[in-house]
């Protein structure tokens, strides 16, 4: 049974802690616009642009979306370039999406907002090289434990929310972007420098071809991994992206008292930025708990608790009108179930295909963004029709038990075929 200490004497740390670092610091640039959404629509209001719901969903949206379907392109890189020329390739378009925004500042357009948006997603792709990157120093009984750690760096939307609507209201929304350069810029010498890609006597690469991703795609197990994934970090990257949408939209008076009572803030929009932070941080740092639990007592059981208590809060949500700190509680723990399954799923994935983890990382990732994407349009349908989020949260909820349901018609196959030599529990 793998946990933390196992971990000593084993791959290789500076590698881990980079990964980590590089995903943190990724996930941070991708999610930017979810925090700074309601300064940004203020800004384009006062220039006559005034957003409506389904534009609001778009817009945040817009980069999930692309970071999935770049999770495919950042993957077959992984295989043919290696893991840390994919990553450098990647932060620099970052960087330069990032600095566009900050050199337009208040004069930027709409459309040109969803070209920024296009270019945040090479950062939501880095899924599919900071996982491979770290997980190919480890064996496979380490994997849901190491691919926690590295996948932990989704924490970096929690300092989005922290620190982003603070940093709007001193110096305006545009130089959170400029912030964010200057950031990557400096992850990535320090990747650079840092990080090495695994050795052939630890991880042998076999590049792939496209006809490769077809033959996955025929086999039913990467599907069924896919809606698993764009469940658990669909859920939790799409809550995440709206989630001060949400709040402001629900609960902006119970927040604009609490700032004033209790923080002496008068800026609702910072109020709204730390209780998505508290809801986000506990999906992002229970990540490696979930892939240690799983590494414990097998993804399969894992995923039947983690599901389920994520079904039955989100139904909640959906159907009682609940005061406000009770909202928040009963947010902060779909947000860490959710995280918990993410680590869940990846500790099921390498052993299933370990030797395509590369490819699979990237096809699996890419579901996990498409699931992100439809939550928040859902969401965002759900608002404009009906004026309230009820529809949208038992949508969700339904899906969810689908992938419960999921779980019990594979569970005996995987645990009788492929989980016999896996070499991990299933």
């Amino acid at each position: 049974m793998a946990g933390f200490k196992d971990l000593k004497g084993q791959g290789h740390t500076p590698t881990l802690f980079m990964a980590f670092l590089y995903f943190d610091m990724s996930f941070m640039v991708w999610t930017m616009l979810g925090p700074l959404s309601t300064e940004i629509s203020e800004a384009l209001a006062l220039a006559g642009h005034i957003m409506t719901a389904g534009e609001k969903a778009t817009l945040l949206s817009l980069p999930i979306l692309s970071g999935a379907i770049l999770r495919i392109l950042l993957g077959f890189g992984v295989d043919k370039l290696g893991a840390k020329m994919t990553a450098m390739m990647s932060q620099v378009v970052v960087i330069v999406a990032l600095l566009t925004a900050y050199l337009m500042g208040d004069g930027i357009t709409y459309n040109a907002l969803l070209f920024v948006a296009l270019g945040l997603g090479f950062a939501g792709a880095s899924f599919a090289v900071a996982l491979p990157q770290a997980g190919q120093w480890y064996p496979p009984k380490l994997q849901g434990v190491v691919l926690g750690i590295a996948g932990a760096g989704n924490i970096g939307v929690v300092i989005d929310f922290l620190f982003a609507p603070k940093i709007a209201e001193i110096w305006g929304w545009a130089s959170v972007f400029g912030v964010g350069a200057v950031m990557s810029i400096i992850v990535l010498i320090a990747y650079a420098f840092i990080a090495k890609d695994a050795p052939e006597s630890v991880y042998k690469a076999r590049p792939k071809k496209l006809s490769d991703y077809g033959k996955l795609l025929k086999n039913k197990d990467t599907w069924w991994f896919s809606l698993f994934y764009a469940i658990s970090f669909g859920g939790f990257v799409g809550f995440a992206g709206y989630m001060k949408v949400y709040l402001m939209n629900t609960y902006q008076a119970d927040m604009s008292a609490f700032g004033l009572d209790v923080l002496n803030e008068e800026n609702v929009k910072v109020i709204a930025g730390y209780f998505g932070a508290l809801c986000i941080f506990a999906g992002a740092v229970l990540r490696p708990v979930g892939g240690s639990t799983a590494d414990r007592i097998g993804g399969i059981k894992s995923l039947y608790f983690f599901y389920g208590m994520v079904a039955l809060l989100v139904t909640i949500s959906a159907t009682v009108q609940l005061p406000f700190f009770l909202a928040i509680f009963v947010l902060f723990l779909i947000m860490a179930n959710l995280g918990m399954a993410n680590g869940a799923v990846f500790q099921l994935v390498p052993q299933r295909f370990g030797k395509d983890i590369g490819i699979m990382t990237g096809l699996v990732g890419c579901a996990g963004g498409l699931g992100g994407t439809a939550l928040i349009k859902t969401l965002g349908w759900s608002k404009g029709a009906f004026d309230g989020y009820t529809a949208g949260f038992l949508i969700f909820a339904a899906v969810v038990v689908i992938a419960i349901i999921g779980l019990s018609l594979v569970k005996t196959r995987w645990r009788t075929t492929w989980g016999v030599q896996a070499g991990g529990m299933i």
